[in-house]
């Protein structure tokens, strides 16, 4: 197995309400399949799919999905972003779970959870710069 992720799936409750938090965002779809929504990220894509769909997908029950045990993290180039950018998700109907602030490792982080119940962080990692054209690095692209 290569160490890759190509698509990361969200099973989301309500479609419609889901894909309208991610283009508030200012995120452009790209033509899917009937019943999946896609988003192309650099390197992956982010799919919605209706929540009983994945559980059914996978032989399981929607109650043994869970929800919330991990985040979707989104990095970005400068400190102040990670206010800016909690607040555009906040305008988009996200709840703040934890506003921007400081971490004893030297970023700035904050959190969010959106609509669909999925969590999200911010993250400011000044050990980690983004690539010109935003991709991410552990050991950052500088």
């Amino acid at each position: 197995m290569e160490q890759r992720i190509s698509l990361i799936t969200l099973g989301v409750p309500d479609m419609d309400a889901a894909a309208a938090f991610y283009e508030a965002l200012g995120w452009q779809r790209v033509p899917a399949q009937e019943g999946i929504i896609a988003y192309d990220l650099i390197g992956q894509t982010l799919g919605l799919y209706p929540l009983e769909n994945l559980a059914r997908d996978m032989g399981l029950p929607v109650d043994e999905l869970g929800h919330g045990a991990m985040t979707l993290a989104y990095n970005v180039r400068d400190k102040q972003d990670v206010a800016e950018t909690l607040s555009a998700a906040e305008a988009a109907g996200a709840t703040i779970l934890k506003p921007a602030h400081d971490v004893f490792w030297g970023g700035h982080i904050g959190y969010f959870r959106a609509p669909d119940g999925c969590i999200w962080e911010v993250a400011f990692n000044p050990y980690s710069p983004l690539a010109a054209d935003g991709a991410f690095r552990w050991a950052g692209y500088e």
